[in-house]
């Protein structure tokens, strides 16, 4: 059984863990690790680009829990919701559009408040 992969995400006020799934969409981005992007938010909701492009898994879904790791692969980019987007219904997770599901934050994802659009974001993996 593989280890599941942990990488640290990193910005200027903080920065979290989060714990990967075992899938290509997952791989692909390891591959590309340590990468270095520019943050944008959308709502409650911080993505940025990664430079990996891959395919739209089977299961991708449009609706997640908060804290969820997911990939968006209309944009090359990783998307972190922690609450409500503008196309939210309620306080439900919604997505621009379906996104591959990689994992989900450790800890409080709530933290990701403190992303500002511009600000450099660090990715790389936490060594077991």
């Amino acid at each position: 059984m593989q280890t599941p992969l942990q990488i640290r995400i990193s910005w200027p006020a903080g920065h979290l863990t989060a714990t990967l799934d075992d899938t290509p969409t997952t791989q692909a981005l390891a591959q590309a690790l340590p990468l270095v992007s520019t943050a944008r938010t959308w709502g409650e909701e911080v993505y940025f680009d990664t430079g990996v492009s891959v395919s739209r898994e089977t299961d991708a879904r449009q609706i997640v829990e908060p804290g969820t790791v997911t990939f968006w692969t209309d944009g090359d980019a990783l998307a972190l919701p922690y609450g409500p987007t503008p196309i939210s219904q309620g306080e439900e997770c919604r997505l621009a559009s379906p996104c591959n599901v990689l994992g989900r934050v450790d800890g409080d994802p709530g933290l990701l408040a403190t992303v500002r659009g511009g600000d450099p974001v660090r990715v790389e993996l936490v060594d077991a």
